[in-house]
């Protein structure tokens, strides 16, 4: 399975801190925003990654990763000139993608959660096996700004609507998607919505209506923090902060998770870890 990141957009929201750097790359308390959503996907088990921007932020995230071999990971680079919508994702990776699945996590979305990793597992076995497309639900207190799932009395989704003034339910659809390989030619055959963009929730009510959609609830011991603005890049940070500074771990950190995993070893580790920062020394007690 491959994985892609989506890290495009103006960043509006957040204007004017945005006019000189992009969204992903602002940091959430100790590291960049775009750590999070690539710590997922090495969870995930997922090396081959492409990560999508805008033209003018590409040099700053080739600069921050290279070619993704510090972390024991592939990364290849594109550009979405224009923001069509999330699911222009896979149009733009249709070469990297091939005929492999995919995972696609939007670039300012942090996930937290104990067994996490194991619901990243058994979603990637899952889309692998039955080629089923996978798609989460966390429940909010604000469903009209969201995609909505409803479900049935026995809890199976019946259908998926994109910011409904009259929500079926609470349950939100965040920014991490599994999908088989015939996503790509569902999302080129979808037309785009009336603002100009092609749906993510277009491609979502597709897999439903062929019944290959699996909707995992995440529970209350979950968080997901969307940080498209101001009131919640702080709300994010502070989230960071307290759950580190209590447990002494951190969230989203990619060397760990690439050390863990063995993708890189203890040598490498030592190399990346800067002495002089609290976050590198965090990385040297890894090694004891």
């Amino acid at each position: 399975m491959k994985g892609i990141i989506l890290a495009g957009g103006t960043g509006t929201r957040l204007f004017p801190i945005t006019k000189g750097i992009s969204k992903q790359l602002m940091p959430v308390y100790d590291k960049p925003m775009i750590y999070y959503p690539l710590s997922v996907l090495m969870l995930a088990g997922i090396k081959d990654i492409l990560l999508i921007t805008m033209a003018k932020d590409l040099a700053s995230f080739e600069s921050l990763f290279g070619d993704g071999s510090e972390l024991g990971i592939k990364i290849n680079y594109a550009i979405q000139e224009v923001p069509l919508g999330v699911a222009d994702a896979f149009i733009i990776g249709e070469k990297f993608i091939g005929k492999n699945n995919v995972c696609l996590i939007l670039g300012d979305n942090i996930f937290y959660g104990e067994g996490f990793t194991n619901i990243l597992k058994n979603s990637k076995i899952r889309t692998e096996k039955e080629k089923l497309a996978t798609v989460f639900g966390y429940y909010v207190d604000s469903p009209e700004k969201y995609g909505i799932v409803e479900f049935d009395n026995n809890k199976k989704a019946i259908n998926i609507e994109e910011k409904p003034k009259k929500p079926k339910s609470n349950f939100a659809v965040p920014g991490l998607y599994f999908y088989p390989n015939s996503v790509v030619e569902i999302a080129k055959k979808t037309s785009p919505s009336s603002r100009g963009e092609i749906e993510i929730t277009d491609i979502n009510l597709e897999y439903l209506r062929q019944k290959k959609l699996h909707v995992e609830v995440l529970g209350r011991s979950f968080a997901w923090l969307d940080t498209g603005s101001p009131k919640a890049l702080i709300e994010a940070s502070n989230f960071i902060y307290t759950i580190e500074k209590r447990q002494g771990l951190k969230i989203g950190c990619v060397e760990e998770v690439a050390y863990l995993k063995k993708y890189i070893n203890k040598g490498k580790l030592l190399k990346i870890a800067n002495k002089n920062s609290d976050y590198g020394k965090y990385l040297i007690k890894l090694l004891k």
